[in-house]
């Protein structure tokens, strides 16, 4: 009798001797999380911006508690940055082909297909709203840009090694010169903005940089 009243116990409890045990809540927790970058992406390309995007929405969206958002994220705006850099970190990995010139001009037509894309709502919004907002704007740096720009030095570095670029060369000065013009046809709209622009900025810099060393 002990015997059976221990296995019916077991199964209403939905396991016997043998089971495993429950699994840990930490994948249940991974999934909350990528739910609320993905409402947070949505709801952003939705329109209205960042000043009109809410925590409230965000935590709806996702089938969250807003405690569960401020568990991971301190303000609207480390998630709104987190978020974006979520969805586009793969995408936007730095190559190594062998080539400055390659690895540089294929990590930039992806950054031009992403602006391209409905995810260029969200840059938009984030670099319009931090415009007023330091605290966005300081996000975006800490969270997107400064860890992409150390991706870059990696590969300027390895040109560098390779003799394709100086070895004095500025490499902030470098990205900036490759970069700028890209964030000012996407924020302006003066002129189009197409994958082949990568080539041509390229083709320039380097073009400058080789001039510069010849001197």
């Amino acid at each position: 009798m002990a015997q059976n009243h221990a296995q019916s116990a077991g199964a209403q409890n939905g396991s016997n001797g043998n089971s495993e045990k429950r699994p840990p809540g930490r994948p249940r927790s991974e999934e909350s999380r990528q739910s609320i970058l993905r409402s947070t992406l949505k709801l952003l390309k939705q329109g209205g911006g960042f000043p009109e995007l809410s925590i409230e929405a965000i935590a709806a969206d996702a089938n969250v508690g807003k405690t569960t958002v401020y568990r991971w994220w301190p303000t609207k705006a480390a998630l709104v940055a987190d978020a974006f850099f979520a969805s586009a970190e793969e995408e936007l990995q730095f190559p190594n082909t062998g080539s400055f010139q390659k690895d540089m001009s294929l990590q930039m037509r992806r950054v031009i297909r992403i602006f391209r894309s409905e995810r260029g709502k969200v840059v938009a919004a984030l670099l319009a709203g931090g415009q007023s907002d330091s605290e966005l704007l300081e996000a975006f740096r800490e969270r997107f840009l400064w860890p992409k720009r150390r991706q870059a030095y990696q590969t300027l570095h390895r040109g560098i090694d390779r003799g394709e670029l100086p070895a004095d060369s500025d490499l902030d000065l470098i990205l900036d010169s490759l970069y700028g013009p890209i964030y000012m046809r996407f924020l302006i709209r003066h002129d189009k903005l197409d994958e082949s622009f990568a080539d041509e900025i390229c083709g320039l810099v380097l073009q400058g940089l080789k001039r510069r060393e010849q001197r």
